[in-house]
C-alpha cells in the first residue's frame, strides 16, 4: 500500500473505533456555538417528518371521468403531442362559454 492509502484506513479504523460505542457522557449535548450541530427537538422532528408533497389544493380542481371518443378524434388529439388532454377541455370549455344561457 502506499503511504496516503495506509494513512486514509488509519484514520477510517480510527473513526470506527470512536462510533462503535456511545459517548460516555450519555447523548449528544449541544455547546450552543453552531446552529448546525444543535440535535432536533421532539417537535422538529415531528414537523419534518409530516409529509406535505404533492400539488397545492386548488378552489375548483378538476374532476377525472372516463368518456368515450371516436378512434378517428382521439387519435388526431393524441397525434398533437403533449398537452391533448388540456386540448379537448379547453374545446370544451369555449363551446360551454359560448353557448351558456345567462
Amino acid at each position: 500500500m502506499s503511504g496516503s492509502q495506509t494513512s486514509l484506513t488509519k484514520q477510517k479504523n480510527e473513526i470506527m473505533v470512536a462510533t462503535a460505542s456511545a459517548p460516555t457522557g450519555g447523548d449528544f449535548i449541544w455547546d450552543g456555538k453552531d446552529e448546525d450541530d444543535r440535535p432536533l427537538s421532539k417537535k422538529e422532528m415531528r414537523e419534518g417528518i409530516r409529509k406535505t408533497g404533492g400539488r397545492p389544493k386548488l378552489a375548483n380542481p378538476k374532476k377525472s371521468t372516463t368518456i368515450r371518443l371516436d378512434n378517428e378524434v382521439l387519435d388526431f388529439f393524441k397525434a398533437q403531442g403533449k398537452g391533448w388532454q388540456t386540448k379537448i377541455n379547453k374545446i370544451l370549455q369555449d363551446y360551454v362559454n359560448s353557448h351558456h344561457v345567462a
